[in-house]
């Protein structure tokens, strides 16, 4: 009987159920447009990780953080797709969002404390009819962030949370993870984890001055 020749190294590795690391064979994410084109530029799929947990983590209130996902949002309100936000710290500016580009009829505002905030938002998400919830949820500990990334995957929307930058050295689940900074009198955004981004040493990005 004929003994039968064992694989050559480079024939298992040209097998397509191996996986290698390649800069030329990331992994395909799926990703709604930021509206920022550098920072797209930056991400895997040119975007929000679309059913995911994007966390956007700033130094303080009013360096521009809810500017960062407002094109996102102005683009599925467009689209006629629901938008909630959880927990606002302060009362929604309506002229400034339809000056945004945010059609008012597709967006919706949830008021909660910060017990029910995290559940409201869960419960949301895997819902399956909004393209985005948006929360604030500045003491939301790890396993509730594991629960909203588990959540946006099962209803395919794009969960995004403000919270504090102390929180940045923290570990998360989420997919995505964005600084806002403020140096010189001017808005930058650095990239601190993104899923399917190779290298997380992107440098600061320019927001607004």
């Amino acid at each position: 009987m004929n003994a039968i020749a064992a694989p050559t190294l480079a024939q298992v590795l040209d097998h397509p159920g191996i996986w290698r690391r390649s800069a030329e064979r990331q992994p395909r994410v799926r990703a709604l447009p930021t509206g920022w084109e550098s920072l797209d530029a930056k991400l895997p799929g040119g975007g929000w990780p679309q059913g995911a947990l994007s966390e956007i983590l700033f130094e303080h209130d009013g360096l521009g953080e809810l500017d960062l996902v407002m094109p996102a949002l102005a683009t599925l309100t467009q689209e006629h797709r629901r938008v909630i936000f959880v927990a606002p710290p302060y009362l929604p500016y309506a002229p400034a969002l339809v000056a945004a580009g945010v059609d008012l009829r597709f967006l919706h505002e949830i008021h909660a404390g910060s017990t029910e905030a995290a559940w409201s938002m869960e419960q949301c998400l895997r819902s399956g009819c909004c393209g985005a919830v948006v929360g604030w949820l500045p003491d939301i500990d790890y396993r509730s962030l594991r629960r909203l990334q588990l959540a946006a995957e099962s209803g395919d929307a794009c969960a995004m949370i403000f919270r504090p930058a102390q929180h940045a050295a923290h570990n998360s689940p989420a997919a995505l993870r964005l600084k806002v900074s403020n140096s010189d009198e001017a808005t930058y955004v650095d990239v601190l984890k993104s899923r399917g981004l190779l290298t997380t040493t992107a440098p600061l990005l320019r927001m607004r001055a």
